[in-house]
């Protein structure tokens, strides 16, 4: 994922993670069916969903008093990170009524704006959970992961991401000890852009040396960063979508510090690959394979079926490719073909040597190869991941690097630059949040198993 430092972006007044637990709201969380596949058939699993807990109201352990207000933090509860852990309590979340999530069984809608009491809530980011205190993890490799997706009301500036995190199965509860809240309340995110808007990691705040953000009321950045491997099945809207590989040098989440968490100033400084390896078939060249009425009509939902074929065939084996089809209408779609100068008309799929090739065409940093590419985040996907879906706009980019010309300053016509129809100007946090805040995305009828069980349709 190119940037996530604005999908924390969110207009409640007093939302924020802390370690401790609350007990003004009664934590519930909303279930959420999947199915695992065989050659024999596929059987359903009772799951759930939790809301991510940088979204969550966070207030003094013994009263109402909030810990974080605005972009800032209360520093008479949280005089430097270790106190404000043992200070603030993180309290349970109303998720159709603050958040817009709901559940419908193997459904999850996430609204991308909705009006609360307390003003209104954008965005949100939700993990599939296995029990009430554990995440569901997913070891990917010789696997296939399937979903359903509506992306119809997602317009430009906008991103609906379904993606694997390589984040503690517990939270964070069994390293950190001072992690009193743990998976059951969506706490221990990490990903290849090592975020330092995260406000607790490691079972500490990341108060010391806040920075409150110059664009965005609601967040920050701290001294501390949360690095991990990342794998971005799915980000997409109405006109753009791509999926992408971030490998990073460890294999569990891992905290950073000042310049080596990368970020805008110093991108390529941390353990992980921020850029990885994108397969975005408009960027790629086929600019009408995807959109509204074209090969993949995102005016409906579609199927999209991805592959993790290893080099052994087997789950002990190292990943080699992801593969990518989607099925709608009933049939089966093959991925888009590259049409891009000095890269093979055969490739439909990432590959190392595809990602090699696309870094060289588009003339970028191949920070993919540098932290292990393919083979590097297989040994988080052997380890097992967890499944984070959301919705989100872009504070930092405007998400042009997904759905338009990005570098900006760059010709639109150099290989790699244009990644779909949106406007340069569009995107900006403070116009699809008055124009578009209708907008949502609708997750479904996700499916894992052995590679061809968990799609039909013809050719």
């Amino acid at each position: 994922m190119f940037s996530k430092v604005a999908l924390y972006a969110f207009a409640l007044i007093s939302v924020v993670h802390g370690q401790l637990v609350g007990t003004y709201q009664t934590e519930t969380h909303p279930s959420m069916s999947w199915q695992k596949c065989t050659k024999s058939g596929c059987t359903t699993t009772a799951g759930s969903v939790v809301l991510d807990s940088n979204w969550r109201w966070v207030h003094s352990k013994s009263g109402y008093t909030n810990c974080y207000t605005g972009n800032t933090w209360n520093t008479t509860a949280c005089p430097d990170n270790k106190s404000c852990a043992a200070n603030c309590a993180l309290d349970g979340a109303d998720y159709s009524g603050t958040y817009g999530i709901t559940t419908s069984g193997n459904a999850l809608t996430l609204k991308f704006v909705t009006n609360n009491s307390n003003g209104k809530n954008i965005g949100s980011r939700v993990y599939l959970m296995a029990s009430d205190t554990k995440y569901q993890m997913f070891k990917v490799l010789n696997q296939e992961f399937t979903f359903d997706v509506d992306v119809s009301k997602l317009p430009c500036g906008l991103n609906g991401a379904l993606y694997f995190s390589a984040m503690d199965e517990d939270g964070g509860m069994a390293r950190f000890s001072t992690n009193k809240a743990g998976a059951k309340y969506g706490t221990g995110y990490c990903d290849s852009q090592c975020p330092r808007d995260i406000k607790f990691i490691n079972g500490e705040a990341n108060a010391e040396g806040w920075q409150a953000s110059a664009n965005d009321a609601n967040a920050g950045t701290g001294n501390y960063g949360t690095c991990c491997n990342e794998m971005d099945v799915w980000e997409a809207n109405s006109i753009s979508a791509a999926y992408t590989p971030h490998p990073c040098d460890g294999t569990q989440a891992s905290r950073c510090s000042g310049t080596a968490c990368g970020g805008d100033s110093n991108r390529y400084a941390s353990i992980c690959d921020p850029d990885g390896c994108d397969f975005n078939s408009f960027r790629m060249g086929d600019k009408s394979f995807y959109g509204p009425g074209l090969k993949v009509n995102t005016n409906s939902k579609f199927t999209v079926v991805t592959q993790f074929i290893t080099d052994s065939g087997t789950a002990s084996g190292t990943l080699k490719e992801i593969r990518r089809l989607y099925v709608q209408n009933g049939k089966v779609i093959q991925n888009s073909k590259v049409s891009v100068p000095g890269m093979s008309s055969s490739y439909d799929s990432v590959t190392q040597q595809f990602c090699t090739d696309a870094k060289t065409a588009f003339g970028d940093t191949d920070s993919f190869s540098k932290h292990g590419g393919l083979a590097g985040i297989s040994k988080s996907m052997a380890t097992g991941m967890v499944l984070v879906l959301s919705v989100w706009d872009d504070h930092s980019a405007n998400m042009l690097w997904l759905d338009s010309n990005y570098p900006t300053t760059s010709d639109a016509t150099k290989a790699g630059v244009a990644r779909g129809t949106c406007a340069t100007s569009s995107g900006k946090p403070t116009d699809v949040e008055a124009s578009a805040a209708n907008s949502q995305v609708i997750y479904s009828n996700i499916k894992f198993g052995d590679i061809g069980t968990t799609y039909t349709g013809t050719a």
